[in-house]
Protein backbone atom coordinates (compact mmCIF):
# COMPACT_ATOMS: atom_id res chain seq x y z
CA UNK A 1 0.00 0.00 0.00
CA UNK A 2 1.44 3.40 -1.00
CA UNK A 3 2.07 6.32 1.30
CA UNK A 4 -1.04 8.43 1.81
CA UNK A 5 -0.56 11.96 0.47
CA UNK A 6 -3.06 14.57 1.60
CA UNK A 7 -3.47 18.21 2.53
CA UNK A 8 -4.09 19.05 6.17
CA UNK A 9 -5.39 22.58 6.66
CA UNK A 10 -4.67 25.16 9.34
CA UNK A 11 -6.93 28.17 9.82
CA UNK A 12 -5.60 30.77 12.27
CA UNK A 13 -6.70 34.12 13.65
CA UNK A 14 -5.27 36.04 16.61
CA UNK A 15 -8.56 37.09 18.20
CA UNK A 16 -11.70 35.10 18.97
CA UNK A 17 -14.02 37.49 17.12
CA UNK A 18 -12.00 37.60 13.88
CA UNK A 19 -13.54 36.17 10.71
CA UNK A 20 -12.21 32.82 9.49
CA UNK A 21 -14.67 32.07 6.67
CA UNK A 22 -12.31 33.18 3.88
CA UNK A 23 -9.67 30.72 5.06
CA UNK A 24 -12.23 27.92 5.42
CA UNK A 25 -13.61 28.62 1.94
CA UNK A 26 -10.13 28.07 0.51
CA UNK A 27 -9.07 25.09 2.64
CA UNK A 28 -12.21 23.03 3.32
CA UNK A 29 -12.70 21.81 -0.27
CA UNK A 30 -9.12 20.56 -0.71
CA UNK A 31 -8.10 19.32 2.76
CA UNK A 32 -8.99 16.02 4.38
CA UNK A 33 -9.12 17.82 7.73
CA UNK A 34 -8.88 21.48 8.77
CA UNK A 35 -7.69 22.56 12.21
CA UNK A 36 -8.73 25.96 13.52
CA UNK A 37 -6.52 28.00 15.82
CA UNK A 38 -7.53 31.18 17.62
CA UNK A 39 -4.36 32.31 19.33
CA UNK A 40 -1.53 34.75 18.93
CA UNK A 41 0.94 33.62 16.30
CA UNK A 42 3.72 34.96 18.51
CA UNK A 43 3.55 31.80 20.64
CA UNK A 44 6.14 29.15 19.94
CA UNK A 45 5.04 26.07 18.02
CA UNK A 46 5.16 23.98 21.19
CA UNK A 47 2.80 26.42 22.95
CA UNK A 48 0.14 26.27 20.20
CA UNK A 49 -2.01 23.17 20.88
CA UNK A 50 -4.11 23.45 17.70
CA UNK A 51 -1.04 23.76 15.49
CA UNK A 52 0.52 20.88 17.39
CA UNK A 53 -2.63 18.80 16.84
CA UNK A 54 -2.41 19.51 13.10
CA UNK A 55 1.25 18.48 13.06
CA UNK A 56 0.43 15.27 14.95
CA UNK A 57 -2.23 14.47 12.34
CA UNK A 58 0.12 14.99 9.38
CA UNK A 59 1.51 11.74 7.97
CA UNK A 60 4.62 11.26 5.79
CA UNK A 61 3.98 12.82 2.40
CA UNK A 62 1.13 15.03 3.69
CA UNK A 63 1.33 18.80 3.50
CA UNK A 64 0.25 21.25 6.16
CA UNK A 65 -1.75 23.80 4.17
CA UNK A 66 -2.45 27.46 4.89
CA UNK A 67 -4.06 30.22 2.86
CA UNK A 68 -1.11 32.62 3.34
CA UNK A 69 2.20 32.19 5.10
CA UNK A 70 1.37 34.82 7.73
CA UNK A 71 -1.36 32.44 8.98
CA UNK A 72 1.51 30.44 10.48
CA UNK A 73 2.53 33.42 12.62
CA UNK A 74 1.45 36.87 13.71
CA UNK A 75 2.77 38.47 10.53
CA UNK A 76 4.73 37.62 7.40
CA UNK A 77 8.12 37.57 9.12
CA UNK A 78 7.01 35.34 11.99
CA UNK A 79 5.11 33.12 9.57
CA UNK A 80 8.29 32.55 7.58
CA UNK A 81 10.20 31.81 10.78
CA UNK A 82 7.59 29.19 11.77
CA UNK A 83 7.80 27.79 8.24
CA UNK A 84 11.54 27.30 8.67
CA UNK A 85 10.91 25.58 12.01
CA UNK A 86 8.44 23.22 10.33
CA UNK A 87 11.05 22.26 7.72
CA UNK A 88 13.35 21.35 10.60
CA UNK A 89 10.64 18.98 11.83
CA UNK A 90 10.35 17.39 8.39
CA UNK A 91 6.92 18.92 7.70
CA UNK A 92 6.08 19.94 4.13
CA UNK A 93 3.92 23.04 3.73
CA UNK A 94 1.61 24.23 0.98
CA UNK A 95 0.82 27.98 0.84
CA UNK A 96 -2.11 28.89 -1.41
CA UNK A 97 -1.67 32.64 -1.83
CA UNK A 98 0.77 35.48 -1.26
CA UNK A 99 4.52 35.98 -1.33
CA UNK A 100 5.41 32.37 -0.46
CA UNK A 101 2.68 30.63 -2.50
CA UNK A 102 3.62 27.11 -3.53
CA UNK A 103 4.60 23.73 -2.13
CA UNK A 104 7.66 23.75 0.11
CA UNK A 105 9.66 20.98 1.72
CA UNK A 106 12.80 22.93 2.58
CA UNK A 107 14.37 26.37 2.64
CA UNK A 108 14.74 27.82 -0.84
CA UNK A 109 16.01 30.96 -2.48
CA UNK A 110 12.50 32.36 -2.85
CA UNK A 111 11.74 31.79 0.83
CA UNK A 112 15.05 33.34 1.87
CA UNK A 113 14.22 36.34 -0.29
CA UNK A 114 10.75 36.60 1.24
CA UNK A 115 12.25 36.35 4.73
CA UNK A 116 14.77 39.09 3.92
CA UNK A 117 12.06 41.34 2.48
CA UNK A 118 9.83 40.81 5.52
CA UNK A 119 12.69 41.60 7.92
CA UNK A 120 13.61 44.67 5.90
CA UNK A 121 10.00 45.86 5.95
CA UNK A 122 9.83 45.34 9.73
CA UNK A 123 13.03 47.36 10.24
CA UNK A 124 11.70 50.10 7.96
CA UNK A 125 8.47 50.35 9.97
CA UNK A 126 10.45 50.55 13.22
CA UNK A 127 12.76 53.21 11.77
CA UNK A 128 9.89 55.33 10.46
CA UNK A 129 8.02 55.05 13.75
CA UNK A 130 11.08 56.18 15.71
CA UNK A 131 11.72 59.05 13.27
CA UNK A 132 8.09 60.17 13.55
CA UNK A 133 8.16 60.12 17.34
CA UNK A 134 11.46 62.03 17.39
CA UNK A 135 10.08 64.67 15.01
CA UNK A 136 6.96 65.04 17.15
CA UNK A 137 9.10 65.31 20.29
CA UNK A 138 11.14 68.13 18.77
CA UNK A 139 7.92 70.00 18.00
CA UNK A 140 6.70 69.60 21.55
CA UNK A 141 4.33 66.75 20.79
CA UNK A 142 4.64 63.28 22.21
CA UNK A 143 3.48 60.29 20.19
CA UNK A 144 1.83 57.16 21.55
CA UNK A 145 -1.28 56.78 23.65
CA UNK A 146 -3.22 59.85 24.77
CA UNK A 147 -2.27 61.14 28.21
CA UNK A 148 -4.35 59.96 31.16
CA UNK A 149 -3.66 63.14 33.14
CA UNK A 150 -5.91 66.17 32.70
CA UNK A 151 -5.07 69.65 34.04
CA UNK A 152 -6.80 69.04 37.38
CA UNK A 153 -4.82 65.86 38.05
CA UNK A 154 -1.60 67.52 36.93
CA UNK A 155 -2.15 70.39 39.40
CA UNK A 156 -2.98 67.89 42.16
CA UNK A 157 0.20 65.92 41.48
CA UNK A 158 2.36 69.07 41.56
CA UNK A 159 0.66 70.35 44.73
CA UNK A 160 1.08 67.03 46.54
CA UNK A 161 4.74 66.93 45.48
CA UNK A 162 5.22 70.45 46.86
CA UNK A 163 3.82 69.18 50.17
CA UNK A 164 6.58 66.59 50.27
CA UNK A 165 4.59 63.49 49.37
CA UNK A 166 6.43 60.59 47.73
CA UNK A 167 5.68 59.64 44.14
CA UNK A 168 4.03 56.44 45.34
CA UNK A 169 1.77 58.33 47.76
CA UNK A 170 0.80 60.75 44.99
CA UNK A 171 0.00 57.91 42.59
CA UNK A 172 -2.31 56.31 45.13
CA UNK A 173 -3.95 59.62 46.05
CA UNK A 174 -4.58 60.79 42.48
CA UNK A 175 -5.39 57.29 41.12
CA UNK A 176 -2.82 57.21 38.33
CA UNK A 177 0.22 55.02 37.75
CA UNK A 178 3.58 55.66 39.36
CA UNK A 179 5.09 56.12 35.89
CA UNK A 180 2.58 58.88 35.07
CA UNK A 181 3.33 60.71 38.33
CA UNK A 182 7.06 60.44 37.68
CA UNK A 183 6.58 61.85 34.19
CA UNK A 184 4.51 64.83 35.38
CA UNK A 185 6.88 65.67 38.23
CA UNK A 186 9.99 65.32 36.09
CA UNK A 187 8.53 67.50 33.33
CA UNK A 188 7.44 70.15 35.84
CA UNK A 189 10.79 70.25 37.62
CA UNK A 190 12.66 70.38 34.31
CA UNK A 191 10.61 73.23 32.87
CA UNK A 192 10.26 75.30 36.07
CA UNK A 193 13.07 77.70 37.07
CA UNK A 194 14.98 76.57 40.15
CA UNK A 195 14.02 79.74 42.04
CA UNK A 196 10.37 78.82 41.71
CA UNK A 197 11.03 75.39 43.17
CA UNK A 198 12.82 76.71 46.29
CA UNK A 199 10.49 76.52 49.25
CA UNK A 200 10.95 78.91 52.21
Amino acid sequence: MGVRVALVGLVRVSKKDQEVQRQHDALDPICIKVFEERASGKLSTADRPDLQAALDYVRPGDMLTVLEVDRLGRNLLEGLIVLTDLFGRGVAVKVLEGIAAGEHTERSLILDLALALAEDRRRDIVRKTRSGLEAARKQGRVGGRPTVVDDDKRRAIIARRAEGQSLREIAAGVSVSLAVVHGVVTKYETETPMSALDRP
